[in-house]
């Protein structure tokens, strides 16, 4: 464990300076620079001190959670075209199934379409964010131009159609994950 990231980053994170935490501690600002840069150990009694000033305890600081990702970065997407359909589909979280709803943004070209969904227990949410696409639920079609939403149940079989000329692109999300 990193003690001296893990004390720098609860400082930053109570938007202290190195000097403002010393100076709330009876310490100085080169010994909490040593502290963050791992060149010192606090004592047990230092450690505390800095602990309780930043707003947490040793039970927490130690504990053993992992940092959860928060903010996912294009790098971190999962990209997957389909020629056949003319489809790219974007996982943008990475590992969605283990969550309660998968974030996807899907393009698609002129004449493209999504994969042809069976009805699934679940709810799908749509924002088109370019161009229009036609949404299939049980045959019935329904036009979504750039900037609307749709909502719907996912018992019934539904796809995405773009059968306009220009590219499309939709941010859809499904709970429980299923893309």
């Amino acid at each position: 464990m990193d003690i001296g990231k893990k004390i720098r980053a609860l400082r930053l994170g109570n938007s202290l300076t190195q000097e403002e935490l010393a100076s709330r501690l009876e310490l100085t600002k080169g010994y909490i620079s040593q502290l963050e840069n791992n060149l010192t150990s606090p004592s047990m009694q230092t450690l505390f001190a800095i602990l309780e000033v930043l707003g947490t305890d040793v039970h927490e600081f130690f504990s053993k959670e992992e940092d959860v990702t928060v903010v996912y970065k294009k790098e971190d997407f999962y990209v997957k075209e389909n020629s056949d359909l003319k489809h790219m589909i974007s996982w943008i979280v990475p590992n969605a199934l283990k969550y309660e709803m998968e974030p996807i943004i899907i393009d698609l070209e002129p004449g493209g379409q999504s994969e042809i969904d069976d009805p699934h227990p679940g709810e799908e949410f749509g924002y088109v964010l370019e161009g229009q696409v036609t949404l299939i639920i049980n045959k019935k079609r329904y036009v979504i131009r750039k900037g609307e939403t749709f909502y719907y149940l996912a018992n019934k079989e539904h796809y995405l159609l773009n059968n306009s000329q220009y590219s499309a692109k939709v941010l859809w999300i499904s709970t429980p994950p299923m893309f």
